[in-house]
């Protein structure tokens, strides 16, 4: 079967849905074509001929990896990451104070405490809108290049290989999206911790931003990017290649029935219960760079040593992990719900599944 130099340039896998194979010469044309990541494509034999079908909506909505299906996912991101972390500003807010000023803060319940007296209720949802609008550009980066990435590095390193060693594409494209992502976030969060920690310096974005930028200049915006990089790159890492392995897992040991048969409020509960579970393990391996985060973007003119002079090395592993556990398993959850509940409302598959057969096995069949 030939395949077109069109077909080759479209972002469309040319190899996930064929619509009829020759068992005869799958393994000799074929082997290279068949993809490590459909995550719901039942391989059929219908008179000698092997189908893979589309994991679509019946409808046809989008068809996977169009240009349309990156768009959703970018929607998707918005909505997961934007929605989520704003409705968790204030442990934000008492988690960032926690990690500034631990004399004063000294706990969860004493953080709340000491913020509801000094600043009200109102003073919990202080810079939620930087929160927003920060998060929800790193979302739309951080997931629809995630799928970008996913791809073309299983296009790239061939089906046998792909499905081999699916776990580093997914850090590896995880990384790649994660990057373009918090170039994204950066300014948003410098403008968010200074609002959140310096009572007085600004009521939110609208005077915050402004007064960010006189007083440290344009670039000053991203001084703490390269500590974000630190923090989120292992965590967005984490996040997907972990979420990836426990839903697939999931599916495999946990639900007998298989992946395509099951309910959508089935598909979307094992997705919360996946990011729920990645999301504990996210919060450990990238708290230590958070601290940072915090440190830098509060203090003007700080630098990494003073950071570490002054938290400790146990102190950038501890100060406010378990609030962040807290925090961030519920945030990673509810992002893939909303992430998987959007890609459902739109006729796409959940994300992650059950492995795909080897190439031997589908020759089989």
């Amino acid at each position: 079967m030939a395949v077109s130099d069109t077909s080759r340039q479209s972002l469309i896998p040319n190899f996930i849905y064929t619509s009829s194979i020759s068992p005869s010469n799958y393994l000799t044309s074929h082997k290279s074509n068949l993809t490590s990541f459909p995550s719901t494509s039942p391989v059929t034999q219908h008179d000698n001929k092997f189908t893979v079908q589309a994991p679509s909506e019946p409808l046809g909505k989008i068809e996977m990896y169009s240009p349309r299906f990156y768009a959703a996912c970018t929607v998707g991101g918005i909505l997961s990451c934007g929605l989520t972390h704003m409705a968790v500003t204030p442990l934000d807010l008492v988690k960032c104070n926690m990690q500034i000023d631990p004399v004063k803060y000294k706990s969860i319940s004493s953080g709340f405490g000491v913020l509801l007296k000094e600043q009200g209720v109102r003073g919990f949802f202080r810079g939620w809108v930087p929160t927003l609008l920060g998060y929800s550009a790193q979302g739309a980066c951080k997931f629809g290049f995630y799928e970008f990435f996913k791809k073309y590095y299983s296009d790239i390193a061939g089906p046998e290989y792909a499905a081999k060693y699916k776990t580093l594409i997914y850090l590896a494209g995880s990384a790649s999206a994660e990057v373009i992502a918090d170039v994204a976030l950066c300014p948003m969060e410098a403008v968010k911790v200074r609002v959140q920690t310096q009572p007085g310096f600004a009521r939110g974005l609208g005077d915050g931003l402004p007064k960010f930028v006189r007083s440290e200049g344009a670039l000053g915006l991203y001084k703490g990017l390269v500590p974000l990089w630190g923090r989120q790159i292992p965590y967005t890492m984490m996040k997907f290649a972990s979420f990836e392995t426990i839903v697939e897992n999931l599916y495999k040991y946990a639900i007998p029935t298989p992946k395509n048969e099951c309910s959508k409020s089935l598909q979307l509960g094992v997705s919360f219960a996946g990011g729920y579970v990645a999301g504990v393990f996210c919060a450990i391996v990238s708290h230590p760079a958070d601290n940072l985060v915090s440190f830098l973007n509060n203090a003007k003119g700080a630098s990494v040593g003073d950071a570490v002079k002054k938290l400790g090395v146990w102190g950038l592993f501890t100060r406010g992990l378990p609030l962040r556990i807290v925090m961030i398993g519920t945030l990673t959850g509810a992002q893939w719900g909303i992430y998987d509940a959007f890609k459902v409302f739109v006729g796409l598959p959940t994300t992650g599944g059950a492995a795909p057969a080897p190439v031997a096995e589908v020759a089989k069949a």
